[in-house]
């Protein structure tokens, strides 16, 4: 996707053994990238989320196998790599299948071979990723083009929850690629942007991206969607996702399952767009089985922004006494999802319908 007209991935390989990433806890008071060196940094540019998003966050494991095994690439040091980058965040499914999938592959070759073999599939990853994000465009836009059918000259107004732009993945984004999509299409759409506290990553992230393409929003805070449905204000929402059970139940960001219930409401279509790699079939249950990520208190306690002379401060906004309770994720039952949004289709968000997508996964 473009910054300003210039063409940008949230990950790349400038030159052999380093990885560069847009550092997003930065934005969007300033855009600066980092250099990722050895293991310890990828581990925790995923753990302190200056790269976050499912589908990034496991092609930046990828990644980080690759650095962690300049070192050492026998059999132990690709169990402890694993399990060190498997630690840092346990909600998002891409995590365990890009890890998964890249020890599969470098256990069945020789430890002298594993290294460049570990970039190369690395690198294919992040590939795959980006065409993946832009087929889910593809199959997306088509909600958008019927929508704009239906209202002739006026724009079609969608609502986003969290960030599922480009910069939660390698490009294209997954919940924002078919807006994109439509916006080069000259299809006129406008965004309402959800804050998404406690991180801000929709008025912080969603909302930079969008702007630095060229693609009109407006930011709301979390609270205003149902009142904006109500009001026949949004036309759909679409969300991204970081685990969708076998039963199409979607775990995201806290605040999602809220926006499925006023949407529910409103009559509303609520469509989640859903990576395969963000598809889990080992789980039915996502209220029973999917373990929710509990973040530390500062992301609540705390915000963090730009002065007025052009600093950067962060502010206590709560008691200091008083406990904080930070669950990263909800989930939102099927029941309530129009559709999942993949790589291969538009998919009704139920067993039998996933299994035939995606026979290959069971």
């Amino acid at each position: 996707m473009r910054v300003d007209g210039r063409p940008f991935r949230t990950i790349w390989s400038p030159e052999p053994g380093c990885v560069d990433i847009i550092d997003q806890t930065r934005l969007p008071h300033r855009f600066e990238t980092r250099r990722l060196v050895t293991l310890q940094d990828a581990a925790t540019a995923i753990a302190d989320m200056q790269v976050r998003g499912a589908p990034l966050i496991g092609v930046t494991a990828a990644y980080g196998v690759a650095l962690g095994l300049k070192r050492d690439a026998s059999d132990a040091t690709l169990h402890e790599i694993c399990a060190t980058l498997r630690a840092t965040r346990p909600t998002a499914v891409n995590l365990q299948w890009a890890l998964d999938r890249v020890k599969s592959h470098l256990t069945s070759l020789p430890p002298p071979r594993r290294l460049s073999a570990a970039w190369d599939l690395a690198a294919l990853m992040a590939d795959e990723d980006a065409a993946i994000c832009e087929a889910i465009g593809d199959h997306g836009v088509s909600l958008i083009a019927e929508i704009a059918r239906s209202k002739p000259g006026a724009p079609v107004n969608l609502l986003t929850h969290c960030n599922a732009g480009w910069l939660a993945t390698v490009d294209w984004g997954t919940a924002t690629a078919p807006i994109y999509k439509a916006h080069e299409a000259g299809i006129p759409v406008h965004v309402f942007v959800d804050e998404t506290r406690p991180r801000n990553q929709g008025a912080a992230l969603t909302a930079w991206e969008l702007g630095h393409h060229g693609v009109p929003h407006t930011i709301v805070v979390d609270n205003a969607g149902g009142h904006l449905m109500q009001h026949g204000m949004v036309d759909l929402v679409i969300v991204g996702t970081d685990r969708t059970t076998a039963d199409g139940d979607v775990c995201n960001k806290i605040g999602t399952y809220l926006k499925a219930l006023a949407a529910h409401d409103n009559n509303v279509p609520f469509y989640v767009a859903a990576p395969s790699s963000s598809i889990d079939f080992r789980i039915r249950n996502g209220l029973g089985e999917i373990e929710i990520e509990k973040r530390g208190a500062h992301e609540v306690t705390h915000m963090t922004g730009e002065t007025s002379d052009g600093g950067i401060e962060t502010v206590r906004i709560t008691p200091a006494s008083s406990p904080v309770m930070n669950f990263a994720f909800d989930v939102t039952p099927a029941r309530f999802v129009s559709g999942l949004v993949t790589e291969r289709g538009i998919v009704v968000a139920d067993a039998e319908a996933l299994a035939a997508a995606f026979p290959e996964r069971l």
